[in-house]
């Protein structure tokens, strides 16, 4: 059994806690039930189904932390683990940044968990993969896709009188489509809490469509141009711009957060005014638990308003030291979109590139966040609004600060790992050079 009830939850962690003889301790236990299956070359390779549970306990013995994990949960075996760590932690030197752990704390109700997602069944999995085959085959197209769903429960209780819990759904899915002669590609994800929004068939079509269109890519030369990204490509430069959100590495001149003498960027504007950027763990299509890893409440939090710097996010060690209130880091990303669809903005663009995503991104100097990386899966010439056809792969040079000052026009949002991104229309977005790869 390895989805527990909160009352379940609390007795189990309860129990564990009454072992302790620490200065004090945190004990976490999680579980999940999860299916999955998988295909490549149009045939099911594997799929199973995986239930797993675990409950790790830090003791601390004044600024000396030891951890231990276990996956049994008698009497015997709680009172086992809980010595363990103490033992470890006896041996174990001192953390300069330890912090106590927190005492009781108030969370808003979560909203992660969809009854139908933890149903889903062996042969509704078996289904998405029916439909995102046969279609491919149909198209000479050989489909590899992955569909892994399930529900998770996680909570914790602390020493000094804490207790969280959040139940949670979620469902995964990505297929790269290719076709037979090897020269066109296409991919796609989706992914959400609720298993009713997701369509497999729907979602492998676009992979699908792609592969197709994407035959035959010709070789142009790189440099810089307007380029529209659909979200996954965005999300990607985005997730590593948000990184930067740390106040921390801003105040020791680590970041491109960081400002002369020791000051930080917050207050700054340093995109188009038009970025608004903010976390919400209760948003309907993107939410999260309302606390994290230490406990701490999680609530709506703007991290960038009108292009400005509104907050950092501030460890409670960290916080501690500068004399401010801790800021969790942001569980999900939401950045303000626009009405344009996609083809509006293919429709709007006079000569540009369209990409589907990047893959391969690595960081070239963090204190400017110039990042490189590939196109994949899809990169099409756009001509007096139409799609012309495919290019090669490029290898791209480009910073996240860099292209939102470069901002032409803001789309529809939509879901992506969690996060939800609108499509977005750059110029002059730096293309170093050409990629064999398809």
């Amino acid at each position: 059994m390895a989805i527990y009830t909160e009352e379940e939850a609390k007795k189990i962690l309860e129990k564990a806690l009454s072992f302790s003889k620490a200065d004090a301790c945190e004990i976490n236990l999680s579980g999940s039930n999860r299916g999955n299956i998988r295909y490549a070359r149009n045939t099911v390779s594997t799929a199973g189904y995986q239930s797993t549970q675990s409950l790790v306990v830090q003791s601390s013995f004044g600024k000396k932390v030891g951890t231990a994990t276990i996956d049994e949960f008698d009497d015997a075996s709680l009172e086992k683990v809980v010595g363990r760590a103490e033992e470890l932690a006896k041996l174990s030197p001192e953390n300069p940044e330890f912090m106590a752990p927190l005492g009781p704390q108030q969370y808003d109700q979560s909203i992660t968990y969809k009854e139908a997602t933890a149903k889903v069944t062996p042969e509704y999995r078996a289904e998405v993969a029916s439909k995102s085959i046969n279609p491919a085959a149909e198209k000479d197209v050989t489909a590899a896709g992955f569909l892994n769903d399930g529900e998770s429960f996680s909570a914790m209780i602390n020493s000094n009188g804490l207790f969280a819990y959040n139940k949670s759904t979620n469902v995964d899915f990505t297929v790269t489509m290719r076709t037979n002669d090897g020269t066109g590609s296409g991919w796609v994800t989706r992914d959400y809490n609720d298993i009713s929004k997701f369509d497999g068939e729907a979602a492998s079509k676009v992979a699908i469509d792609k592969a197709v269109m994407s035959r035959e890519a010709r070789a142009i030369e790189p440099g810089k141009y307007t380029v529209i990204l659909e979200p996954a490509a965005a999300s990607d430069l985005l997730r590593n711009m948000i990184f930067s959100f740390n106040a921390r590495s801003a105040d020791e001149g680590r970041s491109f957060m960081s400002a002369p003498d020791g000051a930080n960027k917050l207050g700054q504007k340093i995109v188009d005014e038009r970025v608004n950027l903010w976390s919400d763990p209760l948003h309907p299509d993107v939410p999260t638990s309302t606390w994290n890893g230490e406990g701490m409440p999680l609530k709506k939090t703007q991290w960038i308003e009108n292009g400005v710097v509104k907050n950092l996010a501030y460890s409670r060690y960290w916080a501690e030291q500068k004399g401010v209130d801790p800021v969790p880091f942001p569980s999900n990303g939401i950045m303000a979109g626009g009405d344009e669809s996609l083809e509006d903005m293919i429709a709007g663009t006079k000569k540009g590139i369209l990409v589907t995503r990047f893959w391969y991104i690595r960081s070239v100097d963090p204190q400017t966040l110039l990042y490189t990386g590939l196109t994949r899966d899809g990169t099409f010439y756009i001509e007096n609004g139409k799609i012309k056809y495919p290019v090669k792969n490029f290898r791209f040079n480009e910073s996240p600060i860099i292209m939102l000052n470069n901002l032409e026009s803001l789309g529809q949002q939509v879901r992506v790992d969690g996060n939800l991104i609108p499509y977005m229309k750059i110029r002059d977005f730096t293309f170093t050079s050409l990629s064999d790869a398809v």
